[in-house]
């Protein structure tokens, strides 16, 4: 196994794990070696089709573009255990790739056990094909309860001798207490892998932290390595949910989207584009006031679709869309977000749920056992008002879903059909408004961005970059370099 690995560990979730794993995934590409990302266990409704040894599979959408600043190509492997929550007590559990029913039944605690060798095997296969091997850990190293049954951080960078940077968010405050605190709770031989601290999210004078950092390395013998200066603008999808409630736009407001936060969303990552053009201002939505005002409504996937309808609902949510296309506002589906906007949701499987639809296109959906999980490349065809901008456009993207939508047939014996714009993917309304997709990952075409607002967005590849950046020049000389040297004996 010739693969260094370099292991992220949070002193908790959202300290800044991922973005952190992904410049230096980009570093060390950079510096010409071959680099792999690895994730043993990722919880996230944020997925990507990728790559695996049977075809096609998901992995967690962090790991997907880590393996991009890596200059790799994803990889199953990369994140072999994905558990997408479809309710506050139930997951299903993505194996290599594929849903696996069996562990998607079996206790927590248990389990674990039970994936470990395919986790394992799957990291010593990107070390034996790598140079560097980054890791991120979950959550927190240090949570003494599932210590014991740990499959996704000190169990990991004990069985790849990893070194370890421990990252803490100062902006919530007790970063200090955060960083000892973690280090206490480890027992010895874990304590050496970490090589330092990192300090994530800070504003102000750096020089006003002194002599914390100096007291603490006294403490644990570990060095503060890095303060980051807080960075909102980045240009990185948020891994785990919508934390960035508060609206931003770059420059003056053109165009306001309000994307629907039901509880299950899922591929929300996939709107981080959006973000980027200048003049676009995007609203997550949980009530009809955060629709007021908005040029679109997007709908986007969900995890559980039909108890995200009734969440919807009960929100009041229903009318204000309904309102809105009614008032020549546009309105977008995305997969589940275009279930929801049919007639009905037929679920003879117990997949998901029944359901009555929205009502805004004469659609309907019925569940299926198998799951559809693919990359797919298309052209649209002719659309028509508020969407015709996207005619011709070709794209690529990746479904994920268990529904199959048609027209509903009683509607169509009527002469109510919706213009199917793509076959089997996508349909319109007949007065233009309202449009439908299964197809994830339509922002992420820069055709599609300058046709609609007449600009771009920054590439994966910039956006890699200055992230790498970023790093270099907040992390202290040659600690990068150090993580990744050879031992001698």
């Amino acid at each position: 196994m010739k693969a260094r690995c370099v292991m992220v560990l949070g002193t908790t979730s959202g300290a800044g794990k991922s973005w952190l794993t992904t410049a230096l995934c980009r570093h060390y590409a950079r510096q010409g070696l071959k680099v792999a990302p690895f994730k043993a266990q990722n919880m996230s409704n944020n997925a990507r089709v990728v790559a695996s040894s049977r075809g096609l599979g998901e992995i967690g959408s962090a790991q997907y573009f880590q393996a991009l600043a890596a200059r790799a190509e994803p990889d199953v492997r990369m994140n072999p255990l994905l558990l997408k929550p479809e309710a506050d007590t139930r997951s299903q559990v993505v194996l290599l790739g594929e849903v696996s029913a069996s562990l998607s039944e079996m206790p927590w605690r248990g389990r674990s056990e039970k994936v470990w060798p395919q986790i394992a095997q799957a990291l010593d296969a990107l070390r034996a094909e790598n140079d560097v091997v980054v890791i991120e850990g979950a959550g927190s190293p240090a949570e003494i309860n599932l210590h014991d049954s740990d499959i996704v951080n000190m169990r990991v960078a004990r069985h790849a001798n990893a070194n370890c940077l421990l990252v803490t968010d100062i902006d919530r405050g007790g970063a200090f207490a955060h960083l000892y605190g973690t280090w206490a709770l480890l027992p010895p031989e874990e304590q050496r892998l970490i090589k330092g601290f990192v300090l994530n999210k800070f504003r102000g004078d750096a020089s006003l932290l002194s002599p914390a950092p100096e007291k603490l390395e006294k403490l644990t013998g570990i060095p503060t390595v890095a303060t980051l200066p807080m960075w909102w603008q980045h240009g990185l999808p948020e891994e785990d949910g919508v934390f960035d409630d508060a609206a931003r736009a770059n420059g003056v407001i053109h165009t306001t989207i309000a994307v629907i936060a039901y509880p299950h969303i899922s591929n929300l990552d996939e709107f981080q584009p959006l973000k980027n053009v200048p003049g676009v201002r995007l609203v997550w939505a949980r009530a009809p006031a955060d629709c007021v005002g908005a040029d679109w409504i997007i709908l986007p996937g969900s995890k559980a679709t039909a108890s995200d309808l009734t969440w919807l609902r009960s929100q009041g949510l229903d009318r204000a869309i309904a309102e809105h296309a009614a008032q020549g506002g546009s309105v977008l589906g995305i997969c589940g977000g275009l279930q929801m906007l049919g007639e009905a949701l037929i679920d003879p499987h117990g997949i998901d749920g029944n359901a009555a639809g929205l009502g805004l296109l004469p659609l309907v959906t019925v569940f299926e056992r198998e799951k559809t999980v693919c990359r797919t490349l298309t052209t649209f065809g002719q659309l028509r008002g508020a969407w015709s901008a996207l005619s011709g456009i070709s794209l690529s993207g990746y479904e994920i879903h268990h529904g199959q939508t048609v027209q509903h047939p009683a509607m169509a014996a009527n002469g109510n059909v919706a213009h199917e714009v793509i076959p089997d993917l996508a349909w319109q309304s007949m007065d233009g408004c309202v449009l439908g997709c299964y197809l994830h990952g339509l922002f992420e075409e820069s055709a599609v961005l300058q046709a609609l607002f007449g600009f771009g967005a920054p590439t994966l590849d910039s956006v890699f970059d200055g992230l790498a950046d970023f790093l270099v020049t907040h992390v202290q000389p040659g600690v990068l370099q150090s993580l990744i040297k050879k031992e001698t004996t």
